[in-house]
């Protein structure tokens, strides 16, 4: 039996071995690059952010004021982790898909059942994440837009936590389904029948990213450990009747 985070734990020592450390460099590069940038961009602005956020709440509810502003500042902190995470996985997507089949092919000693070239998987990699974004994107603006309702605001943190966790289980796990022709609403559907490695993972995977410095080693760790949740739990389900 592999737990989710022992598979991520396993996987960032694997992605260090020799013949895959050369795969983890182009994501650490793009991360730093990013990561930089980002925390750059919200401290010039996070302050300005809050202040809006607090003069959008009605005077009916200025004495909670003490609750809702960490609250506030939770729901801001989350969209911009997804918003960098989303730019990161777009950039990163064709070095996180390579480093996935290699895990793949070092772990069970067989190539993913994957028949196109390197410079096709590359492609359709970035046209995979392009899906992804039409799938998440409306669920972000959806509880965006949430934010702003009085009363119903406080508990979107909330479910931007639960929201992040699965988000992050759809990202990650699906480069080995990819690599593997397994179909986006197929992938979704094997994440939903396996609902508790899926959310533990992709809760795991969200408390990675927040780690500074740490988090340049655990996310391509994570796509590894990604690699051996799907070959222990998704892989043996039956595919979907096309």
């Amino acid at each position: 039996m592999i737990y989710p985070l022992k598979a991520i734990i396993e996987g960032t020592r694997l992605v260090f071995e020799p013949g895959l450390r050369r795969y983890v460099i182009g994501p650490i590069v793009v991360n730093v690059l990013l990561y930089g940038g980002t925390l750059f961009y919200l401290f010039e602005n996070f302050g300005g952010w809050l202040d809006y956020g607090m003069r959008q709440v009605p005077e009916w509810l200025t004495w909670l004021e003490w609750l809702i502003w960490p609250l506030l500042v939770a729901a801001l902190a989350l969209i911009v982790f997804f918003t960098f995470t989303l730019v990161s996985n777009l950039i990163a997507a064709p070095f996180y898909g390579f480093l996935a089949e290699k895990v793949e092919t070092r772990v069970t000693g067989r190539p993913p059942s994957d028949e196109r070239g390197l410079v096709k998987s590359g492609v359709d990699a970035l046209g995979r994440e392009l899906v992804k974004l039409g799938y998440i994107l409306p669920r972000m603006a959806a509880l965006f837009l949430l934010g702003f309702v009085p009363g119903l605001n406080l508990i979107t943190p909330f479910l931007w936590a639960a929201f992040s966790a699965w988000m992050m289980a759809v990202q990650y796990l699906d480069y080995p389904m990819d690599n593997n022709q397994v179909g986006f609403t197929d992938m979704r559907r094997r994440l939903r029948a396996r609902w508790w490695p899926t959310l533990t993972y992709g809760a795991c995977m969200s408390v990675a990213t927040w780690v500074p410095v740490l988090n340049l080693i655990l996310l391509p760790g994570g796509v590894a450990g990604g690699v051996l949740l799907w070959d222990r739990y998704y892989r043996p389900m039956v595919p979907a009747i096309r």
